[in-house]
């Protein structure tokens, strides 16, 4: 054995127990080293190669990061908190940068879901200015030397990769900064990083807790009907397809031609920014998924996962394991085939696998061809890349129908976790995983019960005495003259039905709820909260789907034909059934809001109750700070906690201190866009979906930075989100008096509102202006002086200028003809709108471009849409700088 040299390896298993976070080899050199001078130079040099080549790629990642001003942040991350907040920077749109800008400027345009966030360019003068100074006289000037001379180059070594930008930030961010990053990049329609190696100890994360807000929905045509799909990727059951090559030839611009060739789904090195400096991508898999629209034109009939090994797979071992095995299909981008190389044992073990298997051939001219079975040759070498994408798209249908009858075709995105040798971020994350069996602990109350009945049996405050309730107090506030018999029997009714509220329970739901959210660390709150809502979606989501396929399967037959009292009962059955059927954590808030309420009615605790009544608000105080939206309306009831409410806002002021703030709201018709427009604004949350969208009002907390309050003179925006006028779910029924009391609460409310329309409908249009005016006309009786913006959605050519000149002008007729209208049932002088409200026509109408770019589901949004979103907030900023008495306007202000 002496002068023997032995290998081993240290393979982590991803767990803290782990001695090493990487494998690492062990060599052992048997004997005296002084013995065995040639096995001692080789392990010597190989260890100082290795060392030096692990230094070097550090050392210009730690550059990197330093260049794009992150320094720190790699230890002490980015929060979500950081980017939300309101700066100079993002008051205006920037489609090129200084360096030391690059990551503000990406956020920002990745929040208001701007797919160029990918493609910004840097401001470099200095090449310019090299330039000038080295120009001569023009006598002087060679053509054959100015054409050679090296200064002319720019260095492509100095340029940083848009790539680089995006995992930066990726690497430096926090959990929910993660978290939400992803999200927006799933909403631009881009890839999602899938296997992350830490760019220094190469250790592989699978970000798991990224992909858990992200939804994708689908379309299947079927022999009788379509079958529609909406499911978390986190769930979702697809057949996978992996990409990934031996050698240096691209293959994510023929990627994007199968996902969607309008869109770089998967960055590529031909996109505008690209160049050869790339550091924090290779070893990277990314993952996007293919969704049938259910037309003839699909490519593909169900939806398929596409996963992308960036770099040579043959230094990326495990990912290709990984890969390779989980795939429903593999393709593989090959050089000229040599049994020598030292990648052919994997190439040949992908060939007798059982796996299908389609080689794209650099080297190769040929058409494609079955070489047997399952198994695939395509030619690449001087063939147009639409002809090889068709073949392509064959052969991945014929692959896939081939291997539908494996259970290993089915993919699914949990199932990455398994792995051994990947670090998943749930697990390594303490504050996560508590959170998350706090959540789950909460779901088991919920098994085995009939999603319709849940409120009523665990949220029994907001039942039924709680709606009565609400409606004696709006009678009590609507009765005119000195009925004073009327009005007492009124209000002892309604503290006969707050006695009945508090003699309710509180079931074992609520008090693990309470009792949970009261004992939790800040950070375990937040994931305790956000887990709560992924189960209780995930718990009601195949339910409320079915619900609203029963729903609008009876609205089409309703409007189709002649209206029957059986059809449209049938109807609001259903309607009643959703309602029921529809529970999120805003409605285990509002059972809290109404707790307090009725506690504070009778001014006892109730019992069972896991603390003091009196602390509740703190409780949802603490959630607005940390960025969760806070129910200001209810939406079942149509009514406003105002003791809740205001308990909440002197809770805010007790941690906040007495800021100033300023209101934005929105109003318009359901289904028109506004909770998309805020989020696109603010970077929020707002939830948003077809149909039945928003209920009720809910606000939320926007920050101000310190260099921009004394601009603004406020320090915060709340940003009130309502439920659009003429819902969907209440025709049929008067709505007209509902919608009057709602945009009359909105306005006033706002120091700015904004008008919400979509589309060009006059009849639409009419209705909801004379609900505005009606609303802003109230408000001048009594002394209120809100100001507003038109939002005109959807509409094509939006940059005509003679078009928009003419839409204003009609615009402008209609809102005079309301103004006459509503005067006469308001009783008020007023012969246009001007006499109303201070409006300027030319500044404040605003007229946006259609949401998406192409067809959904594979549409990403549109970039005039984005651009639209930009000039909206710098003229929001402008109107909310220039208006008065904001100093004045403190949250204790609007809590009165």
């Amino acid at each position: 054995m002496d002068g023997v040299v032995e290998i081993a390896w240290y393979c982590p298993s991803g767990k803290n127990t782990d001695k090493f976070s990487q494998c690492v080899a062990f060599c052992n050199l048997h004997g005296d080293a002084g013995d065995s001078e040639k096995q001692l130079q080789i392990l010597t040099e190989m260890g100082r190669r290795s060392d030096k080549c692990q230094q070097d790629s550090s050392q210009k990642i730690k550059d990197l990061i330093n260049r794009l001003h992150l320094e720190g942040r790699y230890e002490h991350k980015l929060t979500a908190a950081d980017v939300l907040q309101l700066t100079k920077h993002s008051l205006s749109s920037h489609e090129s940068c200084a360096e030391e800008d690059l990551i503000q400027t990406f956020l920002q345009k990745l929040l208001m879901m701007n797919y160029r966030a990918r493609y910004l360019m840097i401001n470099n003068e200095q090449d310019f200015t090299q330039q000038r100074n080295n120009d001569s006289s023009e006598d002087e000037s060679d053509f054959f030397n100015d054409m050679s001379s090296p200064y002319k180059a720019t260095s492509e070594s100095d340029t940083i990769h848009p790539m680089d930008v995006q995992m930066a930030v990726f690497h430096c961010a926090d959990s929910f900064l993660k978290q939400l990053m992803v999200t927006k990049l799933s909403q631009c329609q881009y890839s999602l990083p899938l296997l992350v190696p830490d760019p220094f100890t190469q250790e592989i994360e699978f970000p798991l807790w990224t992909f858990r807000q992200i939804n994708k929905s689908w379309k299947m045509k079927e022999p009788n009907n379509e079958i529609s799909k909406i499911q978390p990727v986190w769930k979702a059951e697809t057949p996978m397809v992996s990409f990934f090559r031996f050698g240096s030839v691209s293959k994510s611009q023929l990627m994007n031609n199968l996902v969607n060739e309008r869109h770089n789904t998967f960055f590529h090195r031909n996109c505008p920014g690209s160049s050869k400096t790339r550091l924090l991508m290779d070893g990277v898999v990314e993952i996007a998924w293919y969704c049938p629209s259910g037309k003839n034109t699909d490519k593909f009939s169900q939806c398929v996962a596409f996963c992308n090994l960036h770099g040579d797979a043959g230094d990326s071992e495990k990912q290709l394991q990984i890969l390779t095995e989980m795939a429903s299909v593999n393709v593989v981008v090959l050089p000229r085939l040599d049994p020598n190389d030292k990648n052919a044992k994997e190439i040949q073990n992908l060939y007798r696998g059982r796996n299908p298997l389609i080689c794209l051939c650099t080297e190769d001219k040929s058409n494609v061809s079955v070489i047997r079975k399952g198994k695939y040759k395509i030619g690449l070498k001087d063939r147009n890349q639409s002809d090889v994408s068709e073949e392509l798209i064959k052969a991945i249908n014929k692959c896939l129908s081939f291997s539908s009858s494996e259970s290993s075709s089915v993919f699914r995105l949990e199932d990455v976790s398994k792995y051994s040798g990947i670090r998943v971020d749930e697990d390594h994350d303490n504050d996560c995983n508590r959170g998350k069996k706090a959540a789950q602990h909460m779901m088991v109350l919920l098994e085995k019960k009939d999603l319709t009945e849940i409120k009523e049996s665990f949220l029994p405050c907001q039942g039924k005495p709680w709606h009565q309730w609400c409606e004696k107090n709006k009678e009590l506030h609507r009765s005119q003259g000195n009925e004073i018999d009327i009005e007492i029997n009124q209000k002892q009714d309604m503290k006969k039905f707050r006695e009945q509220q508090y003699k309710n329970g509180i079931g074992g739901f609520m008090k693990l709820f309470i009792a949970e959210i009261n004992s939790q660390s800040p950070n375990e709150k937040i994931f305790f909260l956000k887990w709560l809502t992924i189960l209780l979606d995930e718990y009601t989501s195949a339910d409320l789907s079915a619900l609203h396929y029963k729903y609008n399967e009876k609205w089409s037959k309703v409007r189709a034909v002649q209206q029957t009292t059986n059809e449209h009962a049938e109807l609001e059955r259903i309607s009643r059934e959703l309602q029921a059927a529809t529970f999120g954590l805003e409605h285990i808030l509002r059972e809290i809001g109404q707790i307090y309420e009725s506690c504070k009615s009778v001014n006892k605790n109730k019992e069972g109750l896991p603390c003091h009544f009196s602390s509740l608000p703190s409780l949802a105080a603490e959630m607005m700070i940390s960025g969760f939206p806070l129910e200001l309306m209810d939406g079942d009831a149509a009514h406003v906690p105002v003791v809740w409410v205001t308990a909440v806002l002197h809770e805010l002021i007790k941690k906040l201190g007495d800021k100033r703030v300023f209101v934005l709201s929105v109003l318009g018709i359901q289904s028109s866009g506004k909770s998309t427009m805020l989020n696109a604004m603010f970077g929020l949350q707002f939830a948003v979906s077809a149909g039945r969208c928003t209920r009720g009002a809910f606000m939320q907390l926007v920050k101000v930075s310190e260099e921009m309050k004394k601009q603004l003179k406020f320090d915060y925006i709340l940003v009130v989100d309502t439920e659009g006028l003429r819902a969907l779910e209440l025709s049929g029924r008067s709505t007209r008096h509902q919608d009057n009391e709602l945009a009359t609460f909105v306005v006033g409310l706002g120091n700015l509102t904004l008008i919400n329309i979509f589309g060009e409908n006059p009849s639409e249009l009419q209705d909801i202006l004379q609900i505005v005016v009606q609303a802003f006309m109230r408000m001048k009786k009594v002394r209120l002086n809100p100001s507003c913006m038109f939002v005109h959605q959807n509409v094509s050519e939006v940059t005509a200028g003679e078009k928009n000149m003419e839409g204003r002008r009609r615009l402008l007729q209609t809102l005079d003809e309301m103004t006459k209208l509503a005067a006469k049932d308001e009783v008020y002088v007023a012969e246009c709108f001007n006499d109303v409200i201070t409006f300027d026509i030319q500044k404040d109408v605003k007229y946006f471009a259609q949401l998406w770019e192409g067809s959904p589901p594979m549409a990403p949004p549109n970039p005039p849409y984005c651009e639209n979103i930009q000039d909206l907030k710098t003229t929001f900023f402008s109107h909310a700088s220039k208006s008065h008495g904001l100093e004045e306007q403190t949250l204790q202000q609007h809590r009165k």
